[in-house]
């Protein structure tokens, strides 16, 4: 067989990505089992001993995984507080894959460096984030989470006398840690993963809505850390940011914002008021594969002094050459070797501007507030105060709400997620894709009403 060039090769890539994108209007939203099973038939070979040529392992690719793949760059995927990719952002993205760059410092890539630099800038001023804070672009909200409470973890530590990055943390002074109880499960377990505990975070109750009481904060000494929640996975609501944080100033706590998408309401006028205090934290986690809708993978660590990073992830070696003035992502996050998130960042920002991504933001806000009102009036039972863009929706009993979740699953028009909400199933719809309109917001309500009846 003769290879294709590549260029020939990355032409019929794009052609078969794009009609890909140009289908998912008359497809469903979730798979067929049968294509799921199809492809599980054709993976399950031994790897051949001679390979084959490139545009035939990239038509076998589209062929069975293809029809297995979930419609999620799509208009009517609510499931996961997933943002499709946006166009500019997914063309950047094939571009610096193209550059195969490794994107740890100014040696490795010194465009990607500069990328990333710049990306972060326009995301403080967006996010409301002092302009002295330093991050990273890591792998998502998770390791988003490490990042900072790693640093948190080097500083209130560091306070008490103690180098856990030398000396560990058997005979460490204990860290108290404190969560609200509707804390996300990923900074649970990134305190598994810091050695920090699960089970000895204390958990702050609650109101109806998931928001922190503080009120019931208690009263602390010695290193300590307390957890904010910026946008609840799934009613939307906030922790009150200015109670907390002087709370916390009085007892020498470390203050962490877990902002997966809650964060970006700071980037619209009419809804920054809901993270209002949060620029007082310490330290601000969330994602750029949410609301702002670049590719996967994407998470955004951010945090207000700079040392405290740097202490809790620089790297040595004597083959990693860099200025003394030189900002070096490896020193910034876990990971050394990494892909160019920021160039999906840059290009994502680039395209939107302030005004753009204001917009997309306010529009998502705006259907899910009417989705709500339109279910409500339609008898199904709305949980929560819609202040963002998550609506949780209950059918009656648990039973009669799971079996309506599977059957708006099964009919394929829309995919939302279940969800247990205080005690109680609920069906999880959150709107965060640019590519939704307000035609896929009534065809998703008509399946809805469809599937409930």
């Amino acid at each position: 067989m003769t290879e294709p060039s590549t260029r020939a090769l990355l032409a019929e890539t794009a052609r078969r990505a794009a009609d890909y994108l140009d289908g998912l209007e008359h497809r469903k939203v979730f798979p067929d089992q049968q294509d799921v099973q199809d492809l599980r038939e054709f993976l399950d070979a031994p790897l051949a001993h001679h390979g084959m040529g490139a545009e035939q392992v990239l038509a076998q690719l589209d062929e069975f995984a293809t029809p297995a793949t979930v419609a999620s760059a799509g208009g009517r995927y609510f499931g996961f507080v997933t943002g499709g990719a946006l166009p500019a952002s997914l063309a950047a993205n094939w571009l610096a894959g193209a550059w195969d760059q490794n994107a740890f410092s100014m040696v490795s890539s010194p465009a990607v460096a500069l990328i990333e630099a710049a990306a972060l800038r326009w995301l403080k001023e967006l996010l409301l984030i002092p302009a002295a804070a330093e991050g990273a672009l890591t792998s998502g909200a998770t390791m988003a989470n490490f990042t900072c409470l790693a640093a948190t973890r080097h500083r209130v530590l560091a306070r008490a006398g103690w180098d856990v990055e030398a000396d560990g943390l058997f005979g460490a002074p204990p860290i108290h840690v404190l969560v609200g109880a509707e804390v996300h499960g990923s900074v649970l377990k990134v305190l598994a993963l810091l050695g920090l505990g699960k089970a000895g975070a204390v958990r702050v109750p609650v109101d109806d809505q998931g928001r922190m009481q503080a009120a019931e904060l208690p009263v602390l000494k010695g290193p300590a850390i307390v957890c904010l929640q910026a946008g609840n996975v799934n009613s939307g609501a906030f922790d009150p940011a200015p109670e907390i944080i002087a709370w916390a100033r009085d007892c020498g706590a470390w203050v962490h914002v877990d902002g997966a998408f809650g964060l970006w309401a700071g980037a619209v006028p009419g809804l920054a008021h809901w993270v209002s205090g949060c620029e007082q934290a310490d330290s601000w986690a969330t994602d750029a594969h949410k609301w702002l809708n670049v590719p996967y993978d994407c998470g955004i660590a951010l945090v207000r002094d700079p040392a405290n990073l740097h202490g809790a992830m620089s790297t040595t070696g004597a083959y990693l050459s860099r200025g003394d003035a030189e900002r070096a992502a490896l020193d910034l996050t876990p990971e050394a070797s990494r892909r160019a998130r920021a160039v999906d960042v840059w290009a994502a920002l680039k395209f939107l501007g302030r005004e753009g991504l204001a917009e997309m933001i306010q529009r998502h806000c705006r259907q899910a507030a009417w989705l709500a009102g339109e279910l409500d009036a339609a008898g199904v039972g709305i949980l929560n105060e819609v202040v963002l863009n998550q609506v949780l929706a209950a059918f009656g009993d648990d039973a009669s709400t799971e079996a309506v979740i599977r059957k708006l699953q099964d009919a394929g028009v829309c995919w939302c997620g279940g969800t247990t909400w205080q005690g109680r199933k609920a069906m999880r719809i959150s709107i965060s894709s640019w590519a939704t309109s307000d035609q896929d917001l009534q065809r998703a309500y008509d399946a809805i009403i469809s599937a409930a009846q």
